[in-house]
């Protein structure tokens, strides 16, 4: 018979040593959790699970290992924040972490045993305070394809820039072009609410091309707020990556406004192009010949990032904000930071860092020799109109 289901609010904690399965759950009950422990994985499978829930889970266990467990709540569809515990070594229990990261799972901390008692009771604590501020907290409206295209129509889309300083000088060497929706109903709508809808329903090129006319027109500005010609760099859409057109269309757009190539750099995610690798270095070629930057975007996210830079002709390298953001208390991540700057610089690239959320890790990037960052610590993406603002800060403080 199953049991009944519990409250989502309740901790679980499957562990197959009852010693320590035991001391977690009297230290959680302190802290006014109700517990679910359990040694065997087959028998808490059987549980009437609920939707959402926390688990503390061990990776290592006779009848099925914490693995096969995540894979089949996986299947459940089971909200799920988990903490991590195991006596494996670290790279093993770090690349677990990665793994149900990459289904999506909340990962909130991995403990090797022992465990720290009084760091596991702080992150109980973490988890009970953004169960608390969440409740009530309204989800993201999901948008038509109707919705969207009237959007685009209204020309309801804007532009934010984000700077980008140079790492040894501190100036200000280009923005990255970051696409908003000033909806009417809902307000200012961030890209991930509707990017990959505009992409499934084909509208993507329409959203495109605004997005490059817009700032099309706002480089004029820009340059002249800065006194010279700053680079701006346009995020594309792997829909649009492997349209043999592109180039042309690019160049057309950006030549009404007398644009110089140059001054434009374009970001490709590397898994872009894992569809049609033929028809991406078709365009990136002719972008590059054009006079366009490219950049390969979120490096080493995906699974070919070497292959590609050997391949096409990339002028930037961009560490994803997952490593930096975690290259100060991650030993791994932090290697591969200094990695992707070796290797930039070893291939007469251009290292961007993004996601600079401090100054330790703005200084630690300088002390790597990495050229240009950018982050909420540097400036926060902004309407064309506050860049002025922020420059005039930034010139004070510095």
């Amino acid at each position: 018979m199953k049991m009944s289901q519990i409250s989502p609010q309740s901790l679980y904690i499957l562990d197959d040593d009852l010693h320590y399965a035991t001391l977690l759950k009297q230290m959680a009950e302190k802290y006014d959790w109700n517990v679910i422990s359990e040694q065997s994985a087959l028998r808490f499978l059987e549980f009437d699970l609920p939707p959402s829930m926390v688990l503390v889970l061990d990776l290592v266990m006779p009848e099925l290992d914490g693995i096969e467990v995540i894979r089949e709540l996986i299947k459940r569809r089971i909200n799920l924040t988990l903490i991590l515990i195991s006596g494996v070594d670290k790279r093993t229990l770090h690349s677990a972490q990665l793994l149900a990261q990459a289904y999506s799972i909340n990962v909130v901390a991995c403990f090797s045993k022992p465990v720290r008692l009084k760091a596991f009771c702080e992150i109980l604590n973490t988890i009970r305070k953004v169960q608390v501020s969440s409740k009530g907290a309204e989800e993201d409206p999901v948008f038509s394809r109707e919705d969207i295209k009237a959007g685009i129509e209204k020309q309801q889309f804007i532009i934010y820039y984000q700077p980008q300083v140079c790492l040894k000088t501190d100036m200000l060497v280009g923005v990255e072009a970051l696409v908003r929706w000033h909806h009417s109903e809902y307000g200012l709508i961030p890209p991930g609410c509707f990017i990959s809808m505009a992409e499934k329903e084909g509208l993507i090129s329409l959203l495109t091309n605004q997005v490059v006319s817009m700032v099309a027109k706002d480089n004029a500005m820009l340059n002249t707020i800065f006194g010279k010609d700053i680079m701006i760099s346009i995020n594309i859409s792997a829909n649009d990556i492997i349209s043999l057109s592109l180039p042309d269309q690019l160049n057309h757009l950006l030549s009404e406004y007398s644009i110089d190539p140059k001054n434009i750099t374009f970001e490709i995610t590397e898994s872009a192009v894992m569809t049609n690798l033929v028809s991406f270095l078709d365009v990136l070629n002719r972008l590059s010949l054009k006079g366009f930057s490219l950049s390969i975007d979120d490096f080493g996210t995906g699974f070919s990032s070497l292959t590609l830079l050997y391949q096409a002709p990339f002028s930037e390298l961009k560490i994803d904000q997952s490593f930096v953001g975690r290259m100060l208390h991650d030993a791994e991540a932090m290697i591969i930071v200094e990695i992707c700057i070796l290797l930039a610089k070893k291939m007469g690239m251009k290292i961007v860092a993004e996601g600079i959320e401090n100054e330790k890790t703005l200084s630690t990037l300088k002390s790597l020799g990495c050229d240009v960052g950018q982050g909420y610590f540097i400036g926060k993406p902004m309407p064309v109109k506050d860049i002025v603002i922020w420059k005039n800060q930034r010139s004070t403080d510095l």
